[in-house]
């Protein structure tokens, strides 16, 4: 363990020198006092690195010093073609780059490290698609993520749901593309939209499905297009969708349905409803009644998608409000009666 750990702190240090202890030891994943630890026992194991203090201080190696220590380990080879989605590399466009890196690197390896990594792609299989949900591949992903490789700065035109059945309206905005995250087999990019002035800029996410139009953002001053962005080098991607996936979530459910559900249709509802919006109806539901029914309020994308979803609790969840959605249900009901009060071959 300790071994890995020294040989991956030696890389971090060559591939990007000044790197303090704070940095490595979130890198590492360990305390600044081990870093210190493991950069002695570097340097008693002949590699030369070093500490240096002020403005551009941090781990150095010594100048024109190259460690090798880049041999692949059979556990490695294997999991490095595990390190990628096939259907997300298709969906980007890149999959046939994908292809060829892996032939290249298949040609430098060893046999053995050869036979084990191509193995692994016999054991393991990523399937990045929700279940009974069919994977679907934006048009205009590969248009985006060629934004995001080259930091191009685009306009892009959404469609943004309507509230309370309204239909979706229309938005266009410019967007530095910073990211790509492909989630439960569903697309979103996430970026900055720049704000004049002094205003601070916002940051947004966008389900690449529901983008209707990308063009080119003009530069600054002109009709040339192509304009670029420089980009934060703080940004962490990762870290940034975790922290706020789940507020985006709940931002996507922009209306209201109130419910009263039989003991079966509240067991039922977290199996059809959206799970951002499933904790916060539950704590504020309401005591059941004396036939043992429980009203709440689930927030809901819009009026229909609620009624796509609730019509699978059937009679076990009745529509209170609003009125608009409690009629489909009613309208709904009439027609399910009529087809079904029918003998097996009329025709109505």
């Amino acid at each position: 363990m300790r071994a890995a750990r020294l040989i991956r702190m030696a890389l971090l240090v060559q591939s990007s020198p000044g790197l303090t202890a704070a940095a490595l030891a979130r890198e590492l994943e360990v305390s600044e006092r081990t870093v210190i630890r493991d950069a002695q026992a570097l340097q008693e194991a002949g590699v030369p690195i070093r500490s240096e203090r002020g403005r551009s201080g941090g781990y150095h190696l010594a100048p024109g010093h190259r460690t090798r220590l880049t041999t692949l380990h059979p556990t490695e080879a294997e999991t490095l073609y595990l390190s990628g989605l096939p259907t997300a590399l298709r969906d980007l466009g890149l999959s046939d780059a994908a292809d060829t890196a892996r032939l290249k690197l298949s040609a430098t390896m060893l046999p053995s490290l050869r036979a084990a990594a191509e193995s692994s792609t016999r054991r393991f299989h990523l399937d990045a698609p929700a279940w009974f949900r069919e994977p679907s591949a934006p048009e205009l992903l590969p248009e985006l993520a060629r934004a995001v490789w080259s930091d191009r700065t685009v306009e892009l035109t959404y469609a943004r749901p309507g509230r309370d059945g309204a239909p979706p309206r229309t938005v266009t905005r410019p967007l530095e593309p910073y990211g790509l995250v492909l989630k439960a087999g569903v697309w979103y990019v996430v970026g900055r939209v720049p704000a004049p002035g002094p205003v601070a800029d916002a940051w947004r996410t966008y389900r690449v499905d529901r983008v209707t139009a990308l063009a080119d953002a003009p530069h600054a001053g002109g009709d040339e297009p192509g304009a670029s962005f420089v980009r934060d080098p703080s940004f962490d991607l990762a870290a940034h969708w975790q922290a706020h996936s789940a507020g985006f979530a709940r931002a996507l459910l922009r209306a209201t349905v109130t419910l009263r559900l039989t003991e079966r249709g509240l067991h039922r509802l977290p199996f059809v409803a959206d799970p951002a919006g499933i904790g916060e109806a539950l704590a504020g539901a309401g005591a059941p009644d004396p036939v043992g029914r429980v009203t709440l309020d689930l927030p809901v994308e819009s009026e229909d998608v609620a009624f796509a979803t609730l019509v699978e609790l059937g009679a076990d969840a009745e529509v209170l409000a609003p009125e608009g959605l409690r009629a489909r249900f009613r309208e709904h009901a009439r027609a399910l009666a009529a087809l079904y009060g029918a003998e097996p071959g009329d025709q109505r």
